[in-house]
């Protein structure tokens, strides 16, 4: 059976981006892994995480806790990554655990010519978001998980689900949801 990873980078508990990435789980199937970051307290790097990292690193010591997350998301079939739009971006815990699971020899290894190779099982991930109004052309937040999971963990098929324009006045808040779950829906057609 496919092993789904389900990362939760929300923090309220009616959030909208979860209600679209449970609906997209419900899709999928599977065994699904629920990671909910609110819960993990994974830190941001510093430098006393950042030389243990690289001790560990040095000494190939995978089997450490400190590196679960990247363990989890290598050996996943496929990923949904729930992030709201904020401030042009995600939540800092979605930064914070994608600091964690970059790691040389488990999600990714470097080529003779220092290229990123990327080492994860799974070809598929699913970022899913919403925002109060328009999410940018650049949509930065999206655009930097796409590069690390094309460039750096080989995951080729990235793609973003979205809701936009929720907390505008006058918005059909139903409408815009149903819309999006459509869009899920058709996904699987």
């Amino acid at each position: 059976m496919k092993t789904l990873l389900y990362i939760d980078g929300t923090v309220r508990s009616e959030s909208r981006t979860k209600e679209l990435a449970d609906y997209l789980a419900a899709k999928i199937g599977g065994n699904i892994e629920y990671l909910r970051l609110s819960e993990e307290n994974i830190l941001p790097m510093d430098l006393k995480t950042l030389c243990e990292k690289e001790k560990l690193c040095q000494n190939k010591d995978f089997d450490d806790p400190y590196f679960k997350y990247a363990v989890q998301l290598a050996s996943a079939d496929e990923i949904i990554l729930a992030a709201p739009y904020w401030d042009l971006s995600f939540p800092s815990a979605v930064k914070a655990y994608l600091e964690r699971v970059c790691i040389v020899g488990l999600t990714f290894y470097y080529s003779n010519q220092g290229i990123p190779v990327g080492m994860c099982k799974g070809k598929k991930l699913y970022y899913v978001t919403t925002a109060g109004g328009t999410i940018t052309d650049e949509a930065y937040g999206f655009g930097y998980v796409k590069a690390l999971a094309q460039g750096m963990f080989g995951i080729d098929d990235v793609l973003m689900i979205k809701a936009e324009n929720l907390d505008v006045f006058g918005s059909d808040v139903s409408k815009i949801m149903s819309d999006a779950k459509g869009k899920i829906d058709e996904l699987f057609i």
